[in-house]
């Protein structure tokens, strides 16, 4: 599958080249449809130039469950860092994939267009934080983390 949890410039450059290889269709958050149309501009402006995904679109919902093969991520919706951001949780390995939603120390930018820091607050404290604290946090950048770790020590976010 071809999944997005956001579509940021640096998140969709390969969204073309791997419908091209193996024609599999995008699949992201309706409000990230604007933000995927925008791309190619923000990408002229970082001198980044690229030609877009311009295929069919499956938009996916909160609370729904994706299954690749054997396997289910349940969607979580955590906008702020972009209007429609999504993670990935597999609760069964313990981990989620959080885009550019929480990072290690850190969390999402909220100063691009759509972005809105107390909506990012609200979504990793309702979406992440509820997760158990040794659920391992894959984010688009940096290291890997976990949810117990971010709690007690993110600047941000931390609740102790």
């Amino acid at each position: 599958m071809l999944l997005n949890t956001h579509c940021h410039l640096d998140h969709v450059f390969g969204n073309k080249f791997v419908n091209e290889i193996w024609n599999l269709t995008l699949h992201i958050h309706e409000k990230e449809k604007p933000v995927l149309d925008k791309a190619p501009i923000a990408g002229k402006t970082w001198q980044l130039p690229f030609d877009n995904y311009e295929g069919e679109l499956v938009f996916i919902k909160e609370g729904e469950t994706i299954k690749i093969g054997d396997e289910e991520l349940e969607i979580r919706f955590t906008p702020g860092h972009s209007p429609g951001s999504v993670c990935f949780y597999h609760q069964a390995a313990g981990f989620v994939i959080g885009g550019d939603v929480l990072f290690n120390g850190s969390i999402g930018r909220t100063d691009l267009p759509g972005g809105a820091f107390d909506t990012l607050i609200n979504s990793i404290q309702t979406q992440l934080f509820t997760l158990p604290d040794e659920t391992k946090v894959y984010s688009g950048h940096g290291s890997l983390t976990t949810i117990g770790f971010e709690k007690m020590n993110n600047p941000y976010v931390k609740l102790y």
